[in-house]
C-alpha cells in the first residue's frame, strides 16, 4: 500500500531512476523559477520539494493515500509549506486553488512503464489543468525488451518449492513459472540485443495506450541459454 512508508522507501531508493527526474527538474532552475508546478501522486512530497527548491513560486501535490499526513510534515520540517500546498484525494475528484499551472511533474511511470502506473491520472492531469504551453516532466517514456540467461537463480526458484519447511510444494511450480518478478539483472547475464517495443509521447497519449501489443524480435549477441525475459524502461 502507498499509504506505507515502505513502499516509497523503495522509489526514492531506485536511484537511476530518481537521478533522472531531479536532474530534469533542478538541472533546469530558469524553466521553474516563478511557475505554478503540480505533482500527481506526490507521495513523499520529493518531486514537490525538488520542484521548489528548483525556484518554484507555487507547488501543488496532489496524493490519494494515508501517506499524504507523512508528506506534510516533511514539507514543514523543511521549510517548504510557504510554497507547497498538499491535496488529498484522487487526481480525477480534486479541486486545485489554481485554474491552470504551467508544469506537471510526475513519477508516474509502473511496473514495465505502464503496469501499475499513474498514467491515466497524468492524461487527465494534463488535460484539466496544464496551461496550453505547458510543460511536462517526464514528458516521454520508452519501452524495451531483452533477453538474459540466469539459470543458477531461475533454478533456485523453482526448487524452493520442492521442499517448504517439509512439505511439498512442486504444483506452484507451472504457475510460478509464469509469473512475472521485479528483479535486478547484470549487464553480464543479458544475451540479446534490446528491443524497442513502445515510445509514450505524454503530450498526445491517450488513455487507451496504457494497453497495448507490441511485435518483437530479438538479436542474439552470444552462444547461450535464454532464460527468460526482462522488462525495462527510459525516461
Amino acid at each position: 500500500s502507498y499509504a506505507h512508508h515502505s513502499a516509497h522507501e523503495d522509489l526514492l531508493k531506485d536511484g537511476a531512476r530518481m537521478d533522472a527526474v531531479r536532474d530534469a527538474i533542478e538541472g533546469n532552475p530558469d524553466m521553474f523559477r516563478g511557475r505554478v508546478v503540480l505533482d500527481i501522486g506526490t507521495g513523499t512530497g520529493i518531486l514537490a520539494m525538488m520542484a521548489a527548491r528548483a525556484g518554484a513560486a507555487r507547488v501543488i501535490g496532489v496524493e490519494c493515500s494515508g501517506i499524504i499526513e507523512l508528506a506534510r510534515r516533511i514539507v514543514t520540517d523543511n521549510g517548504l509549506d510557504g510554497v507547497i500546498t498538499l491535496v488529498h484525494g484522487k487526481v480525477q475528484e480534486v479541486e486545485l486553488p489554481v485554474d491552470k499551472v504551467d508544469i506537471i511533474v510526475a513519477d508516474w511511470m509502473g511496473y514495465a512503464m505502464v503496469h501499475d502506473s499513474m498514467l491515466e491520472e497524468m492524461l487527465f492531469a494534463r488535460d484539466r489543468w496544464l496551461a496550453p504551453d505547458g510543460i511536462i516532466i517526464p514528458d516521454r517514456a520508452t519501452l524495451w525488451m531483452m533477453g538474459f540467461e540466469h539459470r543458477e537463480q531461475a533454478k533456485e526458484r523453482m526448487t524452493f518449492w520442492d521442499d517448504v519447511y517439509g512439505f511439498n510444494m512442486r504444483c506452484i511450480k507451472k504457475d510460478a513459472r509464469k509469473e512475472t518478478t521485479c528483479d535486478y539483472l547484470t549487464p553480464e547475464s543479458l544475451c540479446t540485443r534490446p528491443c524497442q517495443l513502445r515510445t509514450l509521447d505524454i503530450y498526445t497519449a491517450k488513455p487507451s495506450d496504457i494497453s497495448f501489443q507490441a511485435p518483437f524480435r530479438l538479436s542474439v549477441s552470444r552462444n547461450d541459454y535464454l532464460t527468460g525475459l526482462v522488462l525495462y524502461f527510459d525516461i
